[in-house]
């Protein structure tokens, strides 16, 4: 555990607070949650929907026991109840002591990858109000050291790993010497402007390579904004929303000044669902533009008949659904019309789609450097279903899926190649015909 980011411009640490966590869960606590925790039957469905219960055996990792905290909070200062038991001397109140140790129940067992409250027969969003008690844990201190830090760094530099933009010139000059082509940065009036996290830059600059031949085949007129680039939003996985907002709030300013139509956001550490889905009520007004996947965008291309592919990779290979895309978003289908441009053999994993397993990386917990030997024993359930079908590679398209597929297949010695499935596009892609 460790002492929080102070969720202003400036960010510092402040130590920890029981009184200003106990004020944060207040805050959360709504109809909803009311209504969640009077519906719950606890039936453990949702135990069963969780990786790191599954694949610890661990009772104390059934997702609605995460919320405890929360619970409690609600039940002695909303319900006529628990005020009873209170008066009594009988209602259980959330100390310092249980706050750090339910840290490692709602940071480090939870991706928030939403399975749980896709299987409650009562429809609990259980890991909405994981996201809710993340606000009480952050504000009273309590809160991984890697999220932290990586907080502190998108408030101060913009990004989560500190990367500023000359890191990303870096990296559009070798793009533009590697395909010829030319990176537009900071053009207004274009059709779509391009955020990355900083994953991509670091670990697969390749993806923007692939993008710029993409959009040059297909005839999109697109931007990067050296105003922001970072569309990894470090608020949404700590859980402070003043922090979610201002990252958020960076993205449309950067896309205002610009006048674009339409902002491409990468599906990497909740980012997608940070600009998409909570990003206006996070800074309470309309985006005067919209927002989309790059799979979103791919697909629409695709069907406009403006990409155009040849040859189909031959080897097995199969799909890793991200749970913000698929499961959140809806966003399905349109991976497989795309594979289907490239993949000769593609083989599907057994319960795919919306009812895909997490990678167990999302939701901060790739941050959380303590993590680790939970992250990877989460993996299981996705070894096991890579295990069913043997594909020669996976294809995914979200770095820090991407990246959690990697080091789990390597960990468990299975010799599984993983590739983005934007990058794959490119790479089929039929070359333009030089003018005569």
């Amino acid at each position: 555990m460790s002492p929080i980011v102070n969720p202003t411009a400036n960010p510092e640490v402040t130590p920890f607070n029981l009184e200003r966590g106990l004020a944060a869960f207040r805050a959360e606590i709504d109809g909803p949650v009311a209504a969640f925790f009077s519906s719950c039957v606890h039936c453990g469905i949702c135990a069963q929907s969780c990786p790191f219960y599954l694949e610890t055996g661990d009772p104390k990792y059934t997702p609605i026991l995460k919320l405890e905290p929360l619970r409690l909070v609600w039940e002695s200062e909303f319900t006529l109840w628990g005020k009873i038991k209170g008066a009594l001397g009988l209602q259980k109140k959330v100390t310092d002591a249980m706050l750090a140790e339910w840290e490692e129940l709602i940071y480090d067992s939870c991706s928030m990858c939403g399975r749980c409250s896709m299987v409650c027969p009562v429809g609990n969003d259980i890991q909405a109000m994981v996201r809710k008690s993340r606000e009480g844990m952050v504000a009273a201190g309590h809160a991984p050291e890697g999220l932290a830090g990586a907080a502190v760094r998108a408030v101060k530099t913009g990004s989560p790993m500190g990367l500023q933009w000359k890191t990303l010139q870096v990296q559009i000059e070798h793009v533009q010497t590697s395909s010829g082509l030319t990176v537009p940065v900071d053009q207004a009036g274009v059709d779509y402007l391009v955020m990355l996290s900083s994953m991509e830059v670091i670990n697969f600059p390749e993806y923007l390579e692939a993008i710029t031949k993409i959009f040059d085949h297909a005839g999109v007129t697109w931007t990067l904004s050296t105003q922001c680039f970072e569309a990894t939003n470090a608020g949404i996985q700590i859980g402070n929303k003043d922090i979610a907002a201002l990252l958020v709030e960076r993205v449309v300013d950067a896309a205002v000044a610009l006048g674009v139509k339409n902002v491409i956001s990468p599906e990497c550490g909740h980012a997608y669902t940070a600009i998409r889905w909570e990003g206006p009520n996070l800074i309470g007004r309309r985006y005067p533009f919209r927002v989309f996947h790059i799979i979103e965008v791919l697909d629409q291309l695709r069907a406009q008949g403006r990409i155009t592919t040849e040859g189909k990779e031959l080897d097995r290979l199969s799909l890793h659904d991200p749970c913000n895309l698929a499961r959140k978003s809806g966003v399905i289908q349109q991976q497989r019309n795309l594979m289907d441009l490239v993949a000769e053999q593609f083989v599907e994993l057994p319960e795919h789609g919306r009812f895909q397993w997490c990678c167990g990386a999302g939701g901060g917990v790739s941050s959380n450097e303590r993590a680790e030997p939970l992250k990877l024993a989460a993996f299981k359930r996705k070894k096991a279903q890579i295990e069913a079908v043997e594909p020669e590679r996976m294809v995914t398209m979200c770095a820090t899926c991407r990246t959690q597929l990697e080091e789990g297949l390597e960990h468990f010695n299975m010799d599984i190649p993983v590739v983005g499935l934007t990058e794959l596009i490119a790479d089929h892609l039929v070359d333009k015909e030089e003018p005569t």
